[in-house]
């Protein structure tokens, strides 16, 4: 089957005025093989400089904390859901407490997150008691020749993102943030060996990834319609309804795996930068659950792949179907590298490391 669909690239041909929006990107097409160690890849065999210690994360790791419901709370919360069903009934609006009912509710979760109405527990997460570091893991591994448009230190050619495969949400600096631990090591593949890291002390499994190789394809990138002005988007959606399709299902933020590129808002609202701050930040890397076989979006789909076949077994194990997950970068000239922005894109040549969070979208 031929998908007839237009590109961005085609887009932009008949909006010239989107021509500065397109970014680089590299559609990484994780697929179920054996990695090549020395090979842009998920997973896999570890390399690093033989006189350096593997990573372990420091931050403050989350676990599960339950607390029982009494007896007594137990009834009053079955009573508030009685009468609230009562009240719909009667002609009533749906799931509308009253203020004295909420009251009673916030106060039997108390900082609780959730509540179990089978066992009648609340659950929140708390920080790790006591706090105890954790071997990291690799996560991407990326050869210069397949993503060039990175803004890759001098003398470097690897770039190895390795995270704690752990939520955290007491990250330095960050804010409103919950995921794994991230950290960026730009270096030079002369200067690294196999090496055998330590397993992590602890582990989430959605965020340990099926080693898989990859298919690096470089493509331009168009932003989410909430990036665009509005004369903008209004002639790329025009375009776009006259192929029968949306501009922001099809033609914008390349899906998938993804180096460089616009960043997803689809479930959140877009968060504005000033373009004019040093600190702002670039998107890095997105790992994103399989795309639909049926949508070819962008025009990028694999042409291996058969119309209408899932291949769930092409992505990591441990990632598929889970959280989309951004990295962000953000230049400094002064090689800053504090900050969960995954700053120091402007270090050294060697193992230039940026400390920093992932962006997770639910």
């Amino acid at each position: 089957m031929t998908d007839t669909r237009p590109t961005p690239a085609e887009l932009v041909a008949a909006v010239p005025g989107l021509a500065p929006y397109l970014r680089p990107a590299t559609l990484l097409h994780p697929y179920a093989a054996t990695p090549d160690p020395q090979a842009s890849r998920i997973g896999g065999p570890a390399l690093w400089p033989a006189d350096e210690p593997w990573p372990h994360c420091t931050a403050g790791h989350l676990e599960d904390e339950y607390q029982d419901v009494s007896a007594a709370d137990r009834a009053i919360w079955e009573d508030i859901d009685r009468a609230v069903r009562e009240r719909t009934r009667a002609g009533g609006p749906a799931h509308v407490f009253t203020s004295a009912e909420a009251a009673e509710q916030r106060r039997i979760m108390g900082d609780g997150r959730s509540l179990d109405l089978v066992n009648w527990r609340t659950h929140r997460m708390v920080p790790e008691r006591p706090a105890a570091g954790t071997a990291m893991v690799p996560l991407v591994h990326l050869r210069a020749e397949d993503a060039p448009h990175l803004p890759w230190p001098d003398g470097t050619d690897r770039l190895q993102v390795i995270w704690c495969p752990n939520d955290h949400d007491d990250l330095p600096n960050t804010r409103y943030y919950y995921g794994p631990n991230v950290e960026l090591h730009w270096q030079r593949a002369a200067d690294l060996a196999p090496a055998t890291p330590p397993a992590p002390r602890r582990s989430d499994k959605t965020y340990l990834p099926t080693p898989c190789a990859l298919r690096p394809e470089q493509v331009r990138d168009l932003p989410d319609q909430d990036e665009l002005p509005s004369e903008l988007h209004d002639a790329a959606e025009e375009f776009a309804q006259r192929h029968g399709i949306e501009y922001h299902r099809f033609l914008s933020c390349a899906e998938g795996w993804k180096v460089g590129g616009w960043p997803s808002w689809h479930s959140t609202d877009l968060v504005r930068e000033d373009r004019a701050d040093p600190e702002r930040s670039e998107l890095g890397l997105s790992e994103d659950s399989p795309p639909r076989a049926d949508r070819h979006r962008h025009g990028h789909q694999d042409p291996r792949r058969r119309p209408g076949a899932r291949a769930r077994a092409a992505v990591p194990e441990g990632l598929a179907g889970g959280p989309d997950v951004a990295v962000r970068t953000a230049g400094r000239p002064d090689g800053d590298r504090r900050g969960h922005r995954l700053r120091g894109m402007s270090g050294q040549a060697g193992s230039t490391t940026a400390v920093g969070s992932a962006v997770r979208r639910r």
